[in-house]
């Protein structure tokens, strides 16, 4: 066989800063995931694909809880829907002991459709319709007020009837990470969440079960939580003691990182993040200090999503061509686009090669099959020299991708489960023609033409 031939280019090169962990000194191809040839699962599902890891998952997962309950007597996962609301994913979840926590009506039916008690249901969100409130109410779930306009349509749903609805209010605060997340839910500093609280103690239909609060995302600063900890006992504190209403439980929300490297980081993810054990100590250290009786603990519920799912998905995708850009640099393009590997505009998502490949490497660009600039998936990376065929992995994309995925110029890929048997399973058909199609409604006087 004719080897390739390429002409050779003059090639500025730049040091950049150094890096104290020292450069990458060895790459080596990733053949296989979880005891799967990674040719076998592409050679069957196509390219590109995402695979699952439900052992990834599981393992996480107890790491997670076990970091809190070795601190904490009350603590209780609730899955994060919108994170992965793949059904095989969230069952899983669901059999390691989560509760479900859903920001939507649709996600709301998704977890009731997954066998999940309603009273095992946290409803977050700014937008629940009159017909969600109503589910919600009938279903026992946990209704967590973002704004006034909720909970006067609430209050209006309830009037007149024997129904109580189960409830807690969402609350933003200062933390010290900027800027402030306080869009969502009642502020703290201003006393919004007091006078929230207030008006829902008044009511006959409500009964305030707890506190909610969502500091950010991606957070670096396990410190924040400890602020944000603080603060929620002080208001569940003053709430018993000025109203008499003992909240039941505080509910951290989510935001911790996963070991993805963000765009524009100095050091790579796993070097910076803060471990379970990190995020724990601050929160729990913060309870356990604040004066609460032993018997009048607070459950603590915490609805993580990205740090629990993103090791465990990865993205196969097949090289379409290389080529020169104008500058010299390398470009190699892949059958992976930003219209499925959404994550892509905030990480520098690990690449591996899948198969052998010669030692020279060449830092290039990664760009995807779409017809738009922004179809980016690296903007440089070091990596041996691909070309037409050969086939990568993209890791760490468990979060968001498939939730925030859309079919744009390509149809959505296959995703297969591998059980912790090694056995792999097809948990969602790849889009066709058929399916896409089959939405439409074409007017009659549109059927015909002639060119």
């Amino acid at each position: 066989m004719k080897p390739d031939y390429e002409r050779p280019v003059i090639q500025k090169l730049n040091t950049g800063l150094l890096n104290k962990f020292g450069s990458r000194t060895e790459q080596r191809p990733v053949k296989q995931i979880e005891g799967v040839a990674i040719s076998d699962l592409m050679d069957q599902y196509g390219s590109p694909l995402f695979v699952i890891s439900e052992k990834k998952i599981r393992q996480t997962y107890r790491r997670a809880l076990k970091a809190f309950t070795m601190r904490y007597p009350k603590v209780q996962f609730a899955w994060s829907y919108k994170t992965n609301y793949l059904d095989a994913v969230c069952r899983v979840f669901h059999q390691e002991g989560s509760w479900a926590e859903v920001v939507s009506g649709f996600e709301y039916r998704k977890a009731l459709g997954n066998g999940v008690p309603g009273n095992l249901i946290i409803f977050n969100g700014p937008d629940k319709s009159t017909e969600d409130l109503q589910m919600a109410v009938d279903n026992r779930s946990l209704i967590h007020i973002d704004h006034f306009d909720e909970l006067y349509a609430l209050i209006e749903l309830l009037e007149g009837t024997e129904k109580r609805a189960r409830v807690a209010i969402r609350v933003n605060m200062d933390t010290g990470v900027y800027p402030q997340w306080d869009r969502f839910g009642f502020n703290y500093e201003s006393g919004e969440a007091w006078n929230a609280i207030m008006k829902i103690v008044t009511q006959k239909n409500l009964d305030l079960e707890g506190l909610h609060c969502h500091i950010g995302t991606y957070m670096l600063t396990p410190g924040a939580y400890s602020v944000a900890t603080q603060k929620m006992c002080e208001l569940a504190q003053a709430t018993a003691n000025r109203t008499g209403v003992k909240v039941k439980y505080i509910d951290m929300g989510g935001g911790f990182c996963s070991s993805n490297t963000l765009k524009g980081s100095y050091l790579q993810g796993v070097d910076v993040i803060p471990t379970f054990d990190d995020y724990a100590e601050a929160i729990v250290n913060t309870i356990m200090h604040f004066g609460f009786r032993p018997d009048e603990l607070p459950l603590l519920i915490l609805e993580t999503g990205r740090a629990l799912i993103d090791e465990a998905g990865s993205l196969l995708g097949t090289v379409l061509a290389a080529k020169r850009l104008s500058d010299g640099r390398r470009a190699t393009i892949l059958d992976i686009g930003v219209n499925i590997l959404f994550t892509s505009f905030w990480y520098n998502h690990r690449i591996s090669p899948a198969q052998e490949f010669t030692q020279h490497a060449e830092e290039m660009a990664l760009y995807g099959p779409l017809c738009m600039n922004i179809d980016c998936i690296r903007e440089s990376v070091s990596l041996p020299l691909l070309k037409r065929g050969d086939r990568v992995v993209i890791h760490e994309v468990g979060a968001y991708n498939m939730t925030q995925w859309m079919q744009f110029i390509t149809l959505r890929p296959n995703v297969v489960m591998i059980d912790t048997n090694g056995k792999v399973h097809l948990i969602r058909k790849n889009e066709t023609m058929e399916s896409i199609v089959e939405q439409e409604c074409l007017p009659d006087h549109l059927k015909d033409f002639t060119l």
